[in-house]
């Protein structure tokens, strides 16, 4: 009897665990107050790609076809599936905001999305290296 319940406590906290998985991504990590799931390194993860014209030039079709919708043709966070409650949160070229979001910090809110306000997870759709292009792209939208 005991060890059906250790064997059970055991598949009950693997399937958990799986859940996390499956729910925020690849990437372990903690949610932050806003909903974001970062690991502990995010700040410090830096983009394995070369920034040339080719990775932008790649970023910049990834952006049109899945980030523009809701962030706008701009980065101004305007386009037509915006939430307009959170507007200047979806702003991409706030320059105040870029110290808070490093390449690293965007790459994992790209890959884990977060529920509220809505940002969908892109780590089923997209690869990593596509991840990092746009990361890359989206960077050149911060006013100076």
């Amino acid at each position: 009897m005991r060890s059906r319940v250790l064997v059970g406590s055991a598949l009950a906290l693997l399937c958990a665990s799986m859940v996390g998985v499956m729910a925020g991504g690849t990437e372990a990590g903690q949610t932050t107050p806003a909903g974001w799931i970062l690991p502990e390194d995010a700040e410090q993860k830096k983009n394995p790609h070369a920034v040339d014209e080719k990775l932008l030039a790649a970023g910049m079709d990834v952006y049109k076809d899945k980030c523009a919708r809701c962030h706008g043709p701009g980065g101004l966070g305007d386009g037509p599936d915006a939430d307009p409650e959170v507007q200047a949160e979806m702003d991409l070229t706030n320059p105040k905001r870029a110290e808070r979001n490093p390449e690293g910090v965007v790459f994992y809110k790209v890959w884990n999305g977060r529920r509220r306000p809505k940002m969908p997870a892109f780590s089923k759709e997209l690869t990593e290296d596509q991840v990092w292009a746009v990361v890359a792209y989206t960077q050149t939208l911060r006013k100076k």
